[in-house]
């Protein structure tokens, strides 16, 4: 809690200016959120390593003393009585006029002195003459302590001397006059002059040599509460903030960091083209200047940078959330100084979206078809919408903007929050996560996609769109009015069953999203898609660099890798991560990840695979699955996978990953196996390591006992063993009338391997399509006692309720 304040001086002038030692969350009336979250940090977190820049802050009774002084009040207030805030036109010019008279305005002369004095206490604690400043807007109002007035005001970034302060100070002072801060008020019913300023006054971190960004305490899409979003990029923060560049992205577990480990389970290469850094000319103290291509090809922070930022804000979180009273996850303002290498936290405030929201519903956006993809960029959110596109270029043209339309535009900031509520679906060229037209956009409840580099020349005016932001972290701009629905389920109302209910998931983007839903864990991953879509290359080129013989595979490779220590690091850092981000998601429950299971014209068309890979005249029932890891033609390309299975386990703390064996024909051939995973220190049983096998051939059933004896537990792919059980090619139209998942022939198997499970108490569940897609096939299970089913996720809902029932009637409890 909050330690005991210094006494303050009351008095009808007031002090006017309060440094950050002394205020905390119990001043937000006098000083405003921003100001009295970096008192409480600066007061109660330092001592505990947060490290915070020193400041003060400017007052609302300095405010109020200043406009009293210059007699604004009478005025403001004739200015804005008229007013009508949908209309954007009257909107900008009344508020101009506002933000004039306060301009032109005088600083009393005792407030100068004030603000003066303290810059002056500043500068020395910082032992210098003038110290470099940030001087930011922290509106407040005495009688509404929980009004949010978050990203409406003006920042002013190395402000150096005496004039320069006194005169952003005013033009902080000005901005609580912005057009969003405006309409803001009006839509609350909030009186304008009841509504203050406090201005924070801080000491810059020189970011503008190193980098800065934006931290979340909380997975911004979908609300997973485990998990740190942390942006960053070259420079000073605002270029997050304001959405004009691409950020790197990362994520953390929380819990695992909590016990020590190294759980960074995501990560992104963001373009970062620009960076804020100081400027020497007069008059601009700031200035935008390109990143080389070099350094926008490496990560602006290294992975014990993001693990210390991870901590802190655990700390900041831990701590918020009981000064409130109850879990309250953090946006996190961040910057590392270029001349001594530190990180320190610049701001801090309450995540408002997800942590409002009803944990006990479910919503869910379906697309029912999909179409031609116009435009693809970082998706916030997780809806759709559609309409027409209105492509606004200059935040001056807002005038034309009609409800419903879907806003196109290069970046917004706080001006444009007016149309941006009337919008249908928000699209940017620049921006990240955390940037303003996301942040936004997640506040409003708007589906929106930013960072698509290419949408004002992409999408042309009163073009029909569809706005999806319901496919993961890949937000997808389609050409037309596609149909969709959108599912809301309360999910109290849903039974525990005795079967284990778990999921199919092959998209680590979509893990934290899928979490949400009622699961006991994860009962096939598959690493293909982290294969394509993470990695790209074939292992064995990776490995085998040098040999390679096409130019162009080496300077893909090149591409890919340029960001790690090593082509082998890359490797095994992104399908750890891709791993460890799935096992996360579903943490602690059981995440059952399947090894690579390509056939080889598949791997053949990764990045240089073509090199490595025969051409077979089946590949179905080819060199694939368990054959291969053993091979002295791929072990060494095995035994990369098994290190970043390792990686996951050990030094991200994910236990409860499971590794499965496919298409593993014999128990010798299981054995096997084994024994290149315990090469690369994965040892069967130890640490608590669990190895499964996948029964999709005849040979699973029928020397089931055996394999038993090889595994820890069975998992059934009913799509393989369905073809290989009634000899038919599953991709073959001709034969296709034939392949039935619910033939006898593979009913009695199935049956059969899950007596012999049983018999050697083994978990067996199943994994294929059949669960998903055939109610009957569904219940069948469950009356042959089946430890577990993994679906599909849109299935998962429907098929919980339906075998609750059948349970019940069975009396299985």
């Amino acid at each position: 809690m909050p330690s005991k304040k210094p006494a303050r001086k009351t008095s009808k002038r007031g002090p006017f200016v309060y440094f950050f030692d002394e205020v905390d969350m119990n001043d937000v009336a006098l000083v405003g959120g921003k100001n009295a979250s970096l008192g409480e940090m600066f007061r109660n977190l330092t001592q505990r390593g947060v490290k915070v820049p020193d400041g003060f802050a400017v007052g609302a009774d300095a405010y109020w003393h200043f406009i009293d002084s210059a007699g604004l009040r009478d005025r403001i207030r004739d200015e804005l009585a008229p007013l009508n805030v949908k209309d954007v036109t009257d909107l900008a010019t009344r508020a101009r006029r506002v933000r004039e008279m306060i301009l032109s305005a005088e600083m009393p002369v005792d407030l100068s002195k004030v603000i003066i004095a303290a810059y002056g206490k500043l500068s020395a604690r910082y032992r210098m003459k003038t110290c470099d400043v940030a001087v930011r807007s922290s509106a407040t109002a005495e009688d509404l302590p929980g009004a949010s007035f978050a990203g409406q005001q003006d920042t002013y970034l190395n402000i150096h001397g005496e004039f320069a302060l006194l005169d952003s100070v005013k033009r902080c002072f000005a901005s609580l006059f912005t057009n969003r801060a405006i309409a803001y008020r009006a839509e609350k019913g909030f009186d304008h002059l009841k509504v203050a300023l406090s201005v924070a006054v801080q000491k810059m971190v020189r970011s503008d040599l190193a980098s800065a960004g934006v931290m979340f305490t909380i997975d911004t899409e979908s609300g997973f509460r485990d998990a740190i979003l942390i942006n960053g990029a070259y420079g000073l923060g605002e270029s997050v903030v304001q959405g004009k560049v691409n950020p790197d992205q990362f994520y953390v577990f929380k819990p695992m960091l909590k016990e020590g480990k190294k759980p960074i389970i995501g990560r992104g290469l963001g373009s970062k083209e620009f960076r804020i850094e100081y400027s020497l000319e007069a008059g601009a103290p700031i200035r935008t200047v390109q990143v080389s291509e070099d350094e926008r090809k490496r990560y602006c922070i290294n992975d014990d940078e993001v693990l210390q930022l991870a901590k802190w804000g655990v700390q900041i979180e831990d701590y918020y959330s009981k000064l409130h009273g109850k879990h309250q996850p953090m946006d996190i303002e961040w910057a590392k100084d270029g001349r001594t290498g530190e990180l320190f936290i610049v701001q801090a405030r309450p995540e408002t979206v997800h942590s409002e929201k009803d944990p006990n519903v479910l919503e869910e956006y379906v697309l029912k078809e999909k179409g031609e993809v116009l435009v693809t960029g970082l998706s916030v959110g997780s809806k759709i919408g559609e309409g027409t596109v209105r492509v606004i270029r200059d935040v001056r043209d807002m005038a034309t903007f009609k409800d419903g339309e879907v806003l196109v535009t290069e970046m917004t900031d706080p001006d444009w929050v007016p149309i941006m509520k009337r919008a249908a679906a928000i699209i940017t060229n620049s921006g990240g996560r955390t940037c303003h037209a996301a942040i936004v956009s997640r506040e409003l409840g708007t589906p929106a996609i930013v960072g698509t580099r290419n949408a004002t020349t992409v999408l042309k005016e009163g073009m029909q769109v569809t706005v999806s932001c319901a496919e993961g972290e890949e937000g997808k701009v389609y050409k037309g009015i596609l149909p969709y629905e959108v599912r809301r389920t309360r999910l109290e109302k849903l039974k525990k069953t005795k079967t284990r209910i778990m999921m199919n998931i092959a998209e680590p983007d979509l893990a934290f999203e899928h979490s949400m839903l009622p699961n006991d864990g994860v009962g096939l991953a598959r690493v293909e898609f982290i294969f394509i879509n993470f990695i790209k290359a074939h292992p064995l080129a990776i490995i085998n660099y040098d040999k390679l013989e096409k130019e162009e595979d080496k300077r893909a490779i090149d591409e890919l890798t340029l960001a790690f220590p090593s082509r082998e690091d890359f490797f095994v850092n992104r399908l750890a991560e891709g791993i460890g981000r799935l096992a996360a998601a579903f943490w602690p429950n059981d995440v059952i990840v399947r090894t690579s299971d390509f056939k080889t014209n598949e791997y053949a068309g990764l990045i240089g695979g073509h090199q490595f890979e025969p051409s077979e005249s089946n590949p179905m029932i080819g060199w694939r699955g368990a054959s291969r890891y053993y091979s002295e033609n791929y072990k060494e390309a095995f035994l990369l996978e098994c290190k970043a299975f390792k990686k996951v386990r050990e030094e991200m703390g994910l236990k409860n990953v499971i590794v499965m064996i496919p298409f593993c024909r014999t128990p010798e051939e299981g054995k096997r196996v084994l024994g290149v995973m315990a090469e690369a220190g994965l040892v069967r049983g130890k640490d608590g390591l669990k190895v499964y096998v996948m029964v999709e051939i005849p040979s699973n059933i029928i020397l089931a006992d055996e394999f038993a004896k090889v595994f820890d537990g069975f998992s059934i792919g009913s799509n393989d063993l369905t073809q290989l059980t009634l000899g038919v090619d599953r991709d073959s139209e001709l034969v296709s009338h034939l392949y039935n998942e619910r033939n006898d022939a593979v009913l009695r198997s199935v049956s059969s391997v899950i007596k012999s499970a049983k018999k050697n108490k083994v978990k067996i569940g199943i994994c294929g399509q059949a669960p998903s897609d055939w109610p009957e096939f569904a219940e069948f299970i469950v009356r042959e006692g089946i430890d577990s089913m993994s679906l599909n996720p849109d299935t998962v809902l429907k098929t919980t309720m339906r075998v609750a029932k059948l349970e019940e009637k069975l009396k299985r409890k």
